[in-house]
């Protein structure tokens, strides 16, 4: 399991990209935004994925995020627009 710091940092990558683009990066984009190899990029996305507090959720069976709390990337009802954009949803 990556250290505290390295699974902060790349919870704070994924939850920003979410936030500027609506989307979460690919593993591979957070092995490069962390500067490490896209192996443990993906370890890292699965670090958080079984960590106690249930940080991220993946879909099942697969190394794609699902949901990165309070946002899903899975279309639910619960639309979240800031400034008359709508491109998040809600947990």
């Amino acid at each position: 399991m990556a250290d505290i710091q390295t699974l902060d940092k790349a919870y704070h990558v994924i939850i920003s990209s979410l936030v500027d683009t609506g989307q979460a990066p690919h593993y591979s984009e957070l092995a490069t935004a962390l500067g490490c190899p896209i192996e443990e990029g993906r370890q890292i996305v699965h670090d958080l994925a079984g960590g106690t507090g249930g940080a991220i959720r993946l879909n099942p069976d697969t190394d794609w995020i699902a949901t990165v709390r309070p946002f899903s990337l899975i279309p639910t009802p619960f639309k979240i627009s800031v400034d008359g954009e709508q491109k998040w949803f809600g947990v």
